[in-house]
């Protein structure tokens, strides 16, 4: 394994990549069944479980890195990452884990996200831990296609309907605040990007809002000025919203330790 020397930073880096497709992906399957429509209900569901595959990837080499440590605890596993973490061990950004709201709301929280995650992938490929840039590498064209079909629904419900417009125009008030922690570099994120093997996250926001206001302006969506935002996430301070998700999530590992299928 290509451990770097002193890079108990990877440890939350490669959890904070984790646990943001997770969550995300907990939130979006909660469609499954109640999409607009047969096939939109299908896709939503189906980038819940390309993200599950990502966040897995994630886990894996955590858990790796975390049993080969040089004080290891009891045996790790993506499952224990995933099941036996409590709310303020988990370091996903907060964007992530609001409500699902209406469809508005998920496409474009969806749309945020995915325009980030593009940005990052392209840059982690480039990373000097082999792990993590072969994750991005093989993860990427999943990513591609999250962000055409969230930018694709964005334009139609933007420039669709009044009614449609005033839910996306409800979906930026709630959820624009929660965007300004993507770029606020952690800890961990610093020195990673100090190692050569994380993306300096504060350096993508440019482009993100440039890509941001090009879908936008198709949609005839004004994009927000405010710069008023929260923060909190990447270090274990979350909404309550996390809470209920991982009560749901986790209930059967906690109630029936070492279940297996």
């Amino acid at each position: 394994m290509n451990l770097i020397p002193n890079s108990q930073f990877l440890i939350p880096y490669t959890l904070h990549l984790a646990d943001n497709n997770l969550i995300l992906a907990q939130r979006n399957s909660e469609w499954c069944g109640h999409g607009p429509v047969l096939e939109q209900d299908i896709a939503i569901t189906n980038i819940s479980l390309d993200l599950i595959g990502q966040a897995r990837n994630f886990y894996q080499y955590a858990a790796q890195l975390i049993n080969d440590s040089p004080v290891p605890g009891s045996e790790t596993t993506e499952d224990t990452l995933a099941y036996h973490r409590n709310d303020k061990d988990f370091k996903n950004f907060l964007l992530v884990e609001q409500p699902k709201g209406d469809w508005g709301q998920t496409i474009l929280r969806q749309f945020f996200y995915s325009t980030f995650q593009h940005l990052l992938y392209q840059g982690l490929q480039n990373s000097r831990d082999a792990q993590l840039a072969a994750i991005a590498a093989k993860s990427i064209k999943e990513v591609t296609y999250h962000l055409r079909w969230s930018s694709e629904w964005v334009i139609r419900l933007g420039d669709g309907t009044e009614e449609s417009h005033n839910r996306m125009l409800q979906a930026i008030d709630a959820l624009w605040v929660y965007t300004g922690e993507i770029f606020q570099v952690s800890d961990f994120e610093l020195e990673a990007v100090k190692n050569n093997i994380g993306v300096n996250v504060s350096g993508l926001k440019e482009e993100w809002v440039k890509k941001v206001k090009d879908i936008f302006d198709e949609a005839t969506l004004p994009l927000p000025v405010s710069s008023s935002f929260h923060y909190g996430g990447k270090e274990g301070k979350h909404t309550e919203h996390l809470g209920h998700i991982l009560a749901e999530m986790q209930y059967l590992q906690r109630a029936y330790p070492g279940v297996t299928w």
